[in-house]
């Protein structure tokens, strides 16, 4: 998997609507512990991502698929 910072860049782009950018797939990533304080995560894919202990204060999860 590409790193977090990359894929949130990308999704950044994609969230702006510029064709550069792509949708965040995290589906089934391992985010344990990760930090994502403040990340805008709008309709990113999460499912199955393990989130155990990720720092989530501030961040944007609206329309984002937590199954």
């Amino acid at each position: 998997m590409k790193d977090i910072n990359s894929i949130l860049a990308s999704h950044k782009l994609w969230l702006m609507g510029d064709s550069k950018g792509c949708r965040a797939n995290l589906r089934g990533a391992d985010l344990c512990r990760a930090n994502l304080c403040g990340a805008d995560l709008r309709g990113a894919d999460l499912c199955g991502a393990d989130l155990c202990g990720a720092d989530l204060r501030g961040a944007d999860l609206c329309g984002a698929d937590l199954c």
